[in-house]
């Protein structure tokens, strides 16, 4: 427990100056170099959101170390078949795929599940694609465990689970910019890239719920979710947002949850409002209202 929340251990910790440093890189570049007037940039109000959200995950991220890592010990020493050697290089190579491919499967939860998303779609509220928005991290990140839990089953020692997914959001930090075009076309074919990620992050309809990919678009490209990004994307949720209030923005949508699962008449509404993708409605013979609300995300 002492090595997983040492903050020396944690590779985050060692990208948080490059974190800044390369936001004000891109802050600089926005402001003086040539580049398309087609950008978001940034603006302070939401900057100052994302980092302040940022350090918000941090004290969250710790805890949920601290709530996880017993159980991951308990599976991973009296369930695994087997104890994988942490010191060979394949060791961490199965490790990045395998963390990636759970990030991918919880990421598609948090999108298509409505109890999910209420806690991912703080990430998704900023209008702008930036670095600065890469800082944007939710404060629920309970539900990884689950999508974790395969791999101290499967032999990974809990502790290296910590260090490959720091690595994973440091790998994801640099997909958020409108700076970078599209790369080489092998690259694009296999990693995640600003341009796969930018379409993550629109909400135009041809654009919603692709491309969840970490550190490898293959995923996507297996499982169905990729789309190429044609135009320009519009960024944030497909309604507006009119808070800058932290509280509101992690939060808020949670208590929409609640309050249209108190609403409900039926028990199997009830489960619908939590399990169904979000803005399912029950259908208008079950309910009052002749015209049910459309989708909303």
């Amino acid at each position: 427990m002492e090595a997983v929340l040492d903050p020396l251990k944690n590779p985050v910790t060692y990208a948080a100056p490059f974190f800044a440093l390369t936001v004000v890189i891109e802050i600089a570049a926005l402001k003086w170099l040539d580049h398309d007037d087609n950008v978001t940039g940034y603006a302070f109000k939401d900057a100052r959101a994302s980092i302040s959200m940022g350090f918000g995950s941090l004290f969250f991220l710790t805890i949920f170390k601290v709530a996880t890592f017993f159980a991951f010990i308990a599976v991973f020493t009296y369930l695994a078949p087997w104890e994988l050697p942490t010191d060979t290089w394949w060791y961490w190579v199965l490790l990045t795929l395998g963390l990636d491919l759970g990030y991918y499967f919880h990421h598609r939860f948090s999108h298509r599940v409505r109890i999910g998303w209420a806690g991912h779609q703080a990430h998704h509220s900023s209008e702008y694609m930036n670095l600065g928005t890469a800082l944007r991290q939710k404060w629920n990140p309970w539900f990884e465990f689950f999508f974790w839990l395969p791999l101290p089953l499967l032999g990974f020692a809990p502790w290296t689970l910590y260090v490959a997914f720091g690595f994973n959001l440091i790998y994801q930090f640099w997909v958020h910019t409108e700076l970078i075009g599209k790369l080489w076309r092998p690259i694009e074919f296999v990693m995640n890239t600003p341009s796969h990620h930018r379409v993550h992050h629109g909400s135009d309809p041809e654009y919603l719920d692709k491309n969840y990919a970490g550190i490898f678009i293959i995923w996507d490209r297996l499982f169905g979710t990729f789309t190429e990004e044609k135009q320009r994307p519009t960024y944030g949720l497909t309604y507006k947002v009119d808070t800058y209030n932290l509280l509101k923005l992690q939060y808020g949508a949670y208590a929409d949850l609640f309050h249209d699962i108190k609403g409900a008449t039926r028990f199997r509404d009830k489960i619908g409002y939590i399990f169904r993708p979000p803005g399912w409605e029950p259908s208008a013979e079950h309910t009052l209202d002749p015209d049910p609300v459309l989708p909303r995300r």
